[in-house]
């Protein structure tokens, strides 16, 4: 991810935290949880010079590419303690 992109991705999500405050994403749609989002996506949309769709379309790429780094990094800290672990009982990741 470019540092560009992570900056717009922070500045959704610090967006996003005012705005959605402590709603649980299980269960409230995607489409309103975009809704919600639209204010400031239709802003960095109009900054850039490219259609709210697309900004939506890379606001859920972001997203979806900062969850994977997320996971990765989990993964790779629970590996670390499983090569410590002295022959003892693994931790399992799923």
């Amino acid at each position: 991810m470019t540092e560009e992109n992570k900056r717009l991705l922070e500045r959704i999500n610090a967006y996003a935290e005012n705005v959605l405050g402590e709603i649980d994403p299980q269960k409230v749609p995607v489409s309103a949880q975009l809704e919600k989002l639209k204010p400031v996506l239709t802003e960095i949309a109009q900054e850039k010079g490219i259609t709210l769709e697309d900004m939506f379309i890379l606001y859920m790429d972001l997203q979806t590419e900062g969850s994977l780094a997320s996971q990765k990094k989990l993964e790779e800290s629970l590996q670390d303690l499983n090569d410590g672990t002295d022959g003892g009982m693994p931790l399992l990741f799923r």
